[in-house]
């Protein structure tokens, strides 16, 4: 699946904030729109931390149809 695609996916339940540190280090915020949690991701490349994100935002989906 490509970026894009994951990035739209995830826009819809998290509202996403992306920053960089000194040392070139990417952090991925997500914030869930309904419960105001957050969760934050860290990898040296962009598409290791959406992918990070991606994943989790499917284990939150697979864990609230149970």
């Amino acid at each position: 699946m490509r970026n894009s695609t994951k990035l739209k996916n995830i826009l819809q339940l998290y509202v996403i904030t992306l920053d960089m540190d000194n040392e070139e280090i990417i952090h991925l915020t997500l914030t869930n729109k309904r419960t105001g949690t957050t969760e934050t991701f860290t990898h040296e490349t962009y598409a290791r931390v959406l992918e990070q994100a991606f994943a989790y935002m499917k284990k939150g989906l697979k864990s609230d149809m149970n």
